[in-house]
Formats: structure tokens, sequence, C-alpha cells
């Protein structure tokens, strides 16, 4: 059942990965199934108190980053869907994980932008609309969602 679980949440984090990384948006249609699915999997394996609060600390702590974040620049910097994908990496690994899942995509992020992968480059005066320099996080969320629920699993 352990590898079940780890496909599903295999292919999600690929196909919202795949789609921020061409069009900087993670759809719902994807994100709320993944929180779905989370639940359902922390409810079966007893962990389900967890991974509600996981869920909504996840989701909270995006959200009001986000709000900060364009009230000090004035552009957006994280959008909804980022929170909506940490919502269901506190869904799959419960809310212990959370700062783990953040560490580890953060480090990824900065990795990616030092080093230019993509193009991507550190610039503090980039336009709202000139997406061509930044850095989507979905897909750095979704490697640290991974590494965490399988180390969880292997522990």
């Amino acid at each position: 059942m352990l590898f079940i679980w780890g496909g599903v949440l295999a292919v999600f984090l690929l196909a919202l990965s795949y789609i921020d990384l061409r069009e900087f948006r993670l759809p719902d249609v994807l994100t709320f199934p993944l929180i779905g699915m989370g639940i359902l999997q922390s409810y079966l394996a007893d962990a389900l108190i967890p991974a509600l609060i996981g869920m909504a600390i996840g989701y909270g702590a995006f959200v009001m980053i986000a709000y900060a974040f364009k009230r000090l620049r004035g552009i957006d910097g994280l959008g909804r869907g980022d929170a909506k994908l940490l919502a269901a990496g506190g869904a799959w690994v419960g809310w212990m994980g959370l700062p783990m899942i953040v560490l580890i995509a953060s480090l990824l992020g900065i990795i990616i932008a030092l080093f230019g992968v993509s193009g991507a480059k550190i610039r503090s005066d980039i336009p709202e609309n000139e997406y061509d320099n930044w850095v989507p996080f979905g897909p750095c969320l979704a490697v640290g969602i991974f590494a965490v629920w399988t180390a969880h699993q292997l522990i």
C-alpha cells in the first residue's frame, strides 16, 4: 500500500511541477484532490489530527507570507497555489513535517536562483509582469513534500 500512496503523491507532484514550470500556476483541480488524498492517507495511518493541523498551518502561513510580501514590495511574490500545495504537504506529512518541507524547498529555490538554472537570476527590480527571471516555487515545494513524506515512511 505504501508504494501506491507514494506513486499517487509522485504523479500529482510531478504534474503540478510541470504545470507550474510552464504556466506559473498550480491548478485547484490538482491541489484539492492532493489535499483530500493526504487527509485520507493520514486517516488510514491514524494521524488525522496532525494532518488537519498541518493542512491549516501550511495554508495559513503561506497566505500570511504572501500578504506581507505584497504589502512590502507591492507585487505578488507567492501565489495561493503555493499555499494550497503546502496545505497538501501538511495533509500528507502532518504539521511536524512542515518546517522541513519549507527548508528543503527554500534551499532548492536558492540554489536554482543562484546558479541560474532555467535562466533564473536574482534581481530586486523585476516588474510584476516580467516572469522570465522568476523561479516558480511549486516544484521546489514538490521536492520537499516528497522527500519529507518518504523520510517519514522510512522512519
